[in-house]
């Protein structure tokens, strides 16, 4: 399977695993699994954590290191995935959240979310 995952996950798998569901340890240690980051989520990152955000500790250079020494795959932002922002239910006014859902939809990702309002929307969301 391909996975996308959302800011926070990738957060905890960093920083806080044991805020990790089950589930989503597992689809991270499964080898067979192909993983994916946004660039959208170290976008995030990067402006949470310029701002001192409390939850955004990591900076966002470690973050994107860290991914890519595990395995991940960088999703780079295009105008495709800008576009298909457009065709979302507005479920969610969160732009990075939109963009990461644009972005798996487009790329026929299984998005991972621990955010419930963002498994409202079509395509393959994954509590």
């Amino acid at each position: 399977m391909r996975y996308l995952a959302d800011t926070h996950l990738l957060l905890w798998a960093g920083n806080a695993p044991e805020k990790l569901s089950k589930t989503a340890r597992e689809i991270f240690k499964e080898s067979d699994n192909e993983l994916f980051f946004s660039t959208v989520s170290i976008w995030e990152t990067a402006i949470k954590f310029g701002r001192g955000r409390d939850y955004f500790t990591v900076p966002p250079v470690t973050l994107r290191r860290g991914l890519l020494t595990t395995g991940f795959q960088e999703i780079s932002i295009t105008s495709e995935h800008a576009m298909a922002v457009l065709g979302l239910p507005p479920h969610h006014g969160d732009p990075f959240d939109r963009m990461l859902v644009a972005q798996a939809m487009t790329e026929g990702l299984t998005l991972l979310t621990s955010d419930k309002t963002l498994a409202k929307y079509p395509g393959t969301m994954r509590l």
